[in-house]
């Protein structure tokens, strides 16, 4: 999907609060609030100036008990964590949440919902995202209707760019349109919101396949775009038609579009819309018969992508093409470097992971993959071997591999029964339940013993199972000092009681909880399964897919991408 969002982000919204950049060597304490708030916008890139400004702004609303005043500047400190800490700016938004409530302002809490949305959006948690953005239109619809529209929008750029609900968002756009459609569209305030949404309505038509209607809003979309001036939306427009006479197979047409959107593409830095242009070049090269023109516009995706690592699913498979092309050729060297390169962009990419097995199991499945590197590499080696003991080498290596052969059939065999075990136990009771009694009736662990009196070992048994039921663990920050504070109690307490009466470690009673939690999930949600490894991780609490994949090893002996293989065909 050519991306259509430039870098907008929600502060834009208080553009009507700027003034002119005021004198720096007054007294600060004295100074206005929109002198303040000026300063601190003016001081962008210098964030020890910004906090300065930013405090003041937040003392002098303290002093006067503004929650509004408050809400604003907590949001000026959570822009400073944006790129940062993404977690720290999530709680300040929070605060400015909870000090904008109920205040009726035009922007508040509307922008802090929306901008925690988008942090989230970034982390994999959609659903936890589009919550936020549910309760800025709501909050919008009451206060601002016009910021309304533009949370709409943000929705319909999530559900199309996202999840691929392109119906959906298709049904958000127009919507979005008919509003607009009643305002003065060429004004500078509902220009650039009005040719968005015309963009979104064609590309998401192009997504659809439905290409007539695409030619007709991205002409519509230039037409609007160039009788206000805009340039860049113009040749955006122009380089999404391109795309759209590709996909109409008239390959010469899009190549003429896309060549002249490309270097203006280039001018204004859009690397996502560079790397668009080249990868429907590729295509419209190869509808031609023009294959290395085609393979050469592909390798330029590829170089983009290493710079950025930032690629949509759409734009993958130029890699399959010059896995062919290279293989075609003899060319066995380049052949292994993409065979490579398209092994590890599961590992590597970390946007739009919705549609990435089924793009990569489009061309190739896993095991051919592996088996074409494993052939390129001996092919190579077998080029340079000239002696017998090459000769030997490659007898040692078939040995060598029919052995890994059998160990690979056995280890398969083994993994299927420790499905078959997992999902039996799934069906035939509740182990975490069962656990949680037995934890609380053991009768043989003595006070002198454990050193805790009976009643406040029940109370934080109690608590503990409250934990679980409220599945606290599934916080990636939790750890026994702050479960300890939330509990009230000493840290060494529920490290003996979850050593004697869960009979385990705290760092494995957490990661076990979560781990069956998953394994549930994971049957029941078949969304889930199209997550990538790194997603799933940070959905059950783990920082890094690393932790994740070796926690799910150590409680069930496989690995989660074998469970979640096995699940897709038993299902």
């Amino acid at each position: 999907m050519i991306s259509f969002k430039f870098t907008k982000t929600l502060l834009l919204v208080l553009l009507p609060f700027f003034l002119f950049a005021q004198d720096t060597k007054k007294d600060i304490t004295k100074l206005s609030y929109n002198e303040l708030h000026d300063l601190y916008f003016n001081n962008v890139g210098n964030p020890k100036k910004q906090i300065q400004y930013t405090n003041a702004y937040m003392a002098k609303a303290i002093k006067e008990n503004n929650n509004i005043r408050k809400a604003k500047a907590n949001y000026q400190i959570a822009l400073l964590y944006y790129k940062s800490d993404k977690n720290k700016a999530i709680q300040y938004l929070d605060s400015v949440i909870k000090y904008s409530k109920g205040t009726n302002d035009k922007f508040f809490p509307t922008a802090a919902y929306c901008e925690k949305g988008d942090f989230l959006k970034g982390q994999f948690k959609f659903k936890e995202a589009m919550a936020n953005y549910n309760l800025a239109e709501k909050n919008a619809l009451q206060t601002n209707i016009d910021y309304y529209y533009i949370v709409r929008e943000y929705i319909g750029i999530t559900k199309s760019e996202n999840l691929g609900e392109y119906h959906e968002a298709l049904d958000i756009f127009k919507e979005c349109y008919r509003y607009y459609k009643s305002k003065d569209i060429r004004s500078s305030k509902y220009a650039g919101e009005y040719q968005s949404l015309i963009f979104g309505i064609a590309d998401c038509y192009k997504s659809l396949m439905n290409t007539d209607s695409t030619s007709y809003y991205n002409k519509l979309g230039y037409s609007e775009s160039k009788i206000t001036k805009n340039e860049e939306y113009q040749y955006l427009f122009v380089l999404n038609e391109g795309a759209n006479q590709v996909l109409k197979k008239n390959y010469r047409t899009g190549l003429d579009s896309i060549n002249k959107a490309l270097p203006k593409m280039i001018q204004y830095d859009n690397i996502g819309n560079v790397l668009a242009s080249y990868y429907y070049l590729g295509i419209a090269y190869d509808g031609l018969g023009k294959k290395a023109k085609a393979a050469e516009n592909f390798i330029r995706v590829d170089s983009i992508y290493k710079i950025t690592k930032d690629i949509s699913t759409e734009f993958v498979d130029g890699y399959p093409y010059l896995i062919s092309y290279y293989k075609n050729l003899g060319d066995k060297e380049n052949q292994l470097k993409y065979v490579t390169a398209y092994m590890i962009i599961d590992s590597t990419l970390q946007k739009n992971y919705r549609e990435l097995n089924k793009v990569l199991y489009k061309e190739y499945d896993t095991p051919r993959l592996i088996s074409e590197k494993e052939n390129l590499i001996t092919s190579l080696n077998n080029d340079k071997i000239k002696t017998y003991w090459g000769l030997g080498f490659l007898v040692l290596a078939s040995l060598g591999m029919g052995a890994f052969a059998l160990h690979q059939y056995r280890i398969k065999k083994q993994y299927r029964s420790r499905f078959e075990k997992i999902i039996n136990e799934i069906s035939s009771n509740d182990n975490r339940e069962i656990n949680k009694e037995n934890a609380t009736k053991i009768g043989t662990i003595k006070e002198e013993d454990i050193g805790i009196g009976e009643e406040l070992v029940n109370q934080i048994l109690e608590k503990l199972n409250r934990f679980e039921d409220q599945r606290g663990y599934l916080e990636s920050n939790i750890t026994i000092q702050n479960l300890s504070t939330s509990f009230e109690t000493n840290n060494k307490y529920i490290s003996k009681i979850v050593n004697l009466y869960k009979r385990k470690s705290f760092t494995q009673y957490i990661n076990d909880l979560r781990i069956e939690y998953a394994i549930n999930q994971l049957q029941e949600n078949s969304k889930l399964r199209k997550y990538t490894v790194h997603a799933l991780a940070l959905e059950f609490g783990f920082n890094n897919a690393e932790s994740f994949s070796a926690a799910f090893y150590k409680r069930t002996n496989i690995k989660p991408t074998y469970f979640i293989k096995e699940l897709d065909s038993t299902l």
